[in-house]
């Protein structure tokens, strides 16, 4: 599977951001899919995400209420809209998509097998 994400940007605080990642060698509508983010220095870290044996989305307290993760198993693409934005949203945000990821695993980066190249998303104050 690669990945290709976009929509990334430069935006002000309390502006918005649409992410797509669109996925392309095999559909991934079977997959668990996700959006982490990594600032420097740290780890990546869960933002929002589909398990594959449910469609239900899960969100990172952080985001939940101003984010929200969306996919197109038609297309092969997530979805990321970002409203609300804060300048600690800052980060390059990732999606990733693996075929074995158990539930309690869904928010671990090292449970996922695919990811996309990322794409910077920098909020101004």
């Amino acid at each position: 599977v690669q990945l290709q994400a976009s929509g990334g940007g430069l935006v002000q605080t309390g502006g918005s951001l649409r992410l797509s990642c669109a996925a392309s060698g095999r559909p991934f509508r079977t997959d668990s899919v996700a959006w982490f983010r990594q600032t420097p220095g740290m780890e990546r870290s869960f933002v929002a995400g589909f398990h594959r044996n449910n469609n239900r989305p899960y969100y990172a307290d952080s985001v939940k209420g101003r984010f929200t993760v969306s996919r197109d198993n038609a297309r092969n693409t997530v979805y990321l809209q970002m409203n609300s934005l804060r300048p600690g949203d800052t980060a390059v945000y990732y999606c990733a998509v693996g075929s074995s990821v158990i539930l309690s695993n869904l928010a671990s980066h090292t449970a996922y097998a695919y990811w996309g190249l990322g794409t910077q998303v920098t909020v101004s104050s």
